[in-house]
């Protein structure tokens, strides 16, 4: 059995039946009374973020994970459909278990997690960063490189980002896929 001094960045536990993985944790300690930790956690199977507090030493629960390295096929009716580079198996994954789906991109790499008790996906993560094209944007104007004014633009995803005004329709850029965030233009 686990207990509290396991707990980890990334851990994923059971939590009165739902599934959470750690985003953040910590300890309180005071001079009088016992230690107690502190963990922000995020649901897996369902999209609550909680926080709990133990005290120090009690019992938790975790889940053994497996992650596995997908590649995406397409999106249909039943929901995402990925496919094993090892195996050719294919997994649907209902879209709320997808992180950051309106990024995704036919034949791109992801991470899907397992639940090795039920062999179950629980989640998909993509890459931190990715690179895209971008689709449409209002041109830029020469000499916009000094402010830091954004102005929208489209991927070849569909999706919208915030870019620099120098930045083009046709020019390929690099998103952080857990913000959404613009980083760089990419050369090609």
């Amino acid at each position: 059995m686990a207990n509290t001094s396991d707990i980890s960045r990334g851990l994923i536990i059971k939590l009165e039946g739902s599934l959470y993985t750690v985003v953040e944790f910590g300890e309180n300690k005071t001079a009088r009374a016992a230690a107690k930790v502190w963990a922000k956690l995020k649901g897996v199977d369902n999209s609550r973020t909680i926080e709990k507090t133990w005290n120090s030493g009690d019992t938790i629960f975790p889940v053994r994970v497996e992650r596995k390295n997908y590649q995406y096929l397409y999106q249909d009716d039943t929901g995402y459909n990925f496919m094993d580079n090892e195996t050719f198996e294919q997994v649907v994954v209902e879209a709320a278990k997808v992180d950051a789906a309106q990024f995704l991109k036919e034949g791109q790499e992801v991470s899907v997690l397992f639940n090795t008790e039920t062999e179950q996906p629980m989640s998909v993560e993509l890459p931190d960063k990715i690179v895209s094209r971008i689709t449409y944007s209002e041109p830029g104007v020469k000499g916009d490189t000094a402010t830091r004014t954004l102005k929208q633009a489209t991927i070849e995803t569909g999706a919208t980002v915030m870019v620099p005004l120098f930045v083009n329709e046709g020019d390929v850029i690099r998103i952080n896929t857990k913000t959404g965030e613009y980083i760089e233009r990419v050369k090609e």
